[in-house]
């Protein structure tokens, strides 16, 4: 989804190739991605793995994702790196607690470990967003992936707690290029065609 937001955003138009679980670790699927996962990118000989690294370089290839300016510029990257980095990892640790580890009897304890971390970071996140639309003057690709990592908190009511954070992601979903992504993603799973 983070990638075809990007590619919405810059007015790149893309094709997707499904991959299937047991095609993902295969060798032919390896050798695009060397854990075996999801997403890939190709353009022509490059081939790069990794959805933050393809977001940065299709924000640095076309413009719409990254400022000009050489400051704003690295900023918004130091953004971008904040929401995989920061921000994600106790999002995506929660997520292991719930799906992965819930039988297990440490679990109580250890989301509500997790949920106080998330809590730690959202709240450092809210106070510096304030009562601005976006991270750093126009949205940015950091927009775009804190957004993204944001939005795994749908229906935690974690987010409800940061009433700026939460219409900060509403203001990301409503851009056009959000949902053409979204509306291209939800195809794949309904199988109906896109709405253009």
């Amino acid at each position: 989804m983070r990638v075809r937001w990007a590619l919405e955003e810059v007015g790149q138009p893309y094709a997707v190739r499904l991959v299937s679980f047991r095609a993902m670790k295969e060798p032919a699927h390896r050798a695009l991605h060397p854990f075996g996962q999801i997403p890939t990118y190709e353009e022509g000989d490059l081939v790069l793995f990794e959805s933050g690294a393809i977001v940065l370089h299709v924000a640095g290839r076309h413009t719409g994702l990254l400022p000009a300016d050489p400051n704003a510029r690295a900023r918004a990257i130091a953004w971008m790196f904040a929401a995989l980095n920061t921000v994600e990892p106790p999002i995506l640790e929660r997520e292991v607690a719930r799906l992965v580890e819930g039988d297990q009897p440490w679990t109580a304890q250890r989301l509500s470990l997790v949920e106080d971390r998330i809590r730690q970071r959202l709240g450092e996140l809210s106070d510096r967003l304030g009562d601005a639309d976006w991270l750093d003057g126009g949205f940015s690709a950091g927009d775009l992936l804190m957004i993204h990592a944001l939005q795994r908190l749908e229906g935690s009511g974690l987010l409800e707690e940061y009433p700026n954070l939460s219409a900060y992601v509403v203001r990301g979903e409503a851009r056009p290029a959000f949902k053409r992504a979204f509306d291209a993603q939800l195809a794949v799973f309904t199988g109906q065609p896109r709405d253009e």
